[in-house]
C-alpha cells in the first residue's frame, strides 16, 4: 500500500485512481479515505487523477498520539502534495476535511490549487461564542468527548442516525451505511479522534477563507445536523473572493443517496468549468 512518511515520522496511507489533472479528497472524522471509494471512481471515470488520504490517527496511517490539530493535518496535507507532486490540483474536503483542505490551500496551496469544493465543512468555526452566536455550544464537543472516550464503539453506532439523517421521518439509510461509518470510526485510534474533536470544533478559519484566491464551491444540506449550515456554508460564502454557495435542500451531513449523486454531479461540473 503507498505511504508517504512526515518529516516527524507519520506514516500517512493515500489511494489513487485514474490519470489526469489531479483532485485530493479529504475526509471527515471520524472516517478514512474509504469515505470517498465512490468519487474516487468517479472522477477517475471522468478522467481524472483521484488521491485520497487517512488522515493521521485514521484509517491505515500511524495511530498518533501526538499532532492531531489543523495546522499539523495541513503540514501533513502539504508534504503529500509535494512527495506526488501535484499541480493545477483540486482540493475537496468534507466535514472536517474541509478545514483541512482549506487551511493547506491558504497557507501552503501558493501556485499549486486551481480550485477548491467542500461539503458541510467546518469553516469558519463551529463552536458557540459572543462573536459566533450561531454555533454548537462547547458542552455539544464535551458530549462527543466522553462518546469516544467511554464506549466509542456505540458512540459511533448511535452516531450514525443523525449523521446520515437517519432519524428523520422516511429516510432510506441502509444498516449497511451506518455500519460502515462505524467500521471507519473504529479504526481511529482514541487519543486521535478524541484530540481531532478539538481541532475540528475549535480551530478558526476565517483568515484562512479570507486568503482564498482560486474559486470554491461551498456546498452543504441544510438538514446537516452534525455542523449547522448557519454557522458554516452561510458564513463562509461571505469570506472568500470567489465563491458559490450550493445548498442541498433536506440533505444531511453525511454523504449519502440521494445528496451524494446530487453533489457528485455538482462536483464534476465545477472542476470541468
Amino acid at each position: 500500500m503507498p505511504y508517504i512518511t512526515t518529516t516527524d515520522g507519520t506514516e500517512i496511507y493515500y489511494t489513487e485512481q485514474g490519470a489526469g489533472q489531479p483532485v485530493l479528497l479529504s475526509h471527515g472524522w471520524p472516517l478514512s479515505s474509504d469515505a470517498w471509494q465512490v468519487e474516487l471512481k468517479l472522477l477517475a471515470d471522468a478522467g481524472y487523477r483521484a488521491i485520497a488520504h487517512d488522515r493521521r490517527g485514521h484509517g491505515r496511517s500511524s495511530k498518533t498520539y501526538e499532532g492531531n490539530d489543523m495546522d499539523t493535518y495541513a503540514s501533513d496535507l502539504a508534504q503529500l502534495v509535494e512527495a506526488l507532486d501535484l499541480r493545477d490540483l483540486v482540493l475537496i474536503g468534507h466535514s472536517t476535511g474541509g478545514g483541512e483542505v482549506v487551511r493547506y490551500a491558504a497557507q501552503y496551496g501558493g501556485d499549486r490549487v486551481a480550485k477548491i469544493i467542500t461539503a458541510g465543512a467546518v469553516p469558519p468555526i463551529m463552536v458557540k461564542s459572543d462573536a459566533n452566536p450561531e454555533g454548537t455550544p462547547i458542552e455539544a464537543f464535551n458530549a462527543i468527548r466522553d462518546g469516544v472516550l467511554n464506549d466509542r464503539s456505540q458512540f459511533y453506532k448511535e452516531l450514525s442516525d443523525p449523521f446520515f439523517g437517519a432519524n428523520r421521518d422516511g429516510a432510506k439509510v441502509s444498516q449497511g451505511a451506518k455500519d460502515d461509518f462505524w467500521r471507519q470510526g473504529m479504526l481511529v485510534n482514541l487519543a486521535a479522534a478524541f484530540d481531532c474533536v478539538k481541532a475540528f470544533s475549535e480551530t478558526d478559519f476565517t483568515e484562512d477563507l479570507k486568503a482564498l484566491n482560486v474559486p470554491i464551491m461551498i456546498a452543504q444540506g441544510d438538514d446537516d445536523q452534525i455542523v449547522p449550515i448557519a454557522a458554516a456554508a452561510q458564513k463562509s460564502i461571505d469570506l472568500v473572493k470567489d465563491g458559490r454557495l450550493v445548498v442541498y435542500p433536506g440533505a444531511p451531513h453525511g454523504i449519502y443517496g440521494d445528496y451524494q449523486k446530487s453533489l457528485d454531479g455538482d462536483i464534476l461540473a465545477f472542476i470541468a468549468e
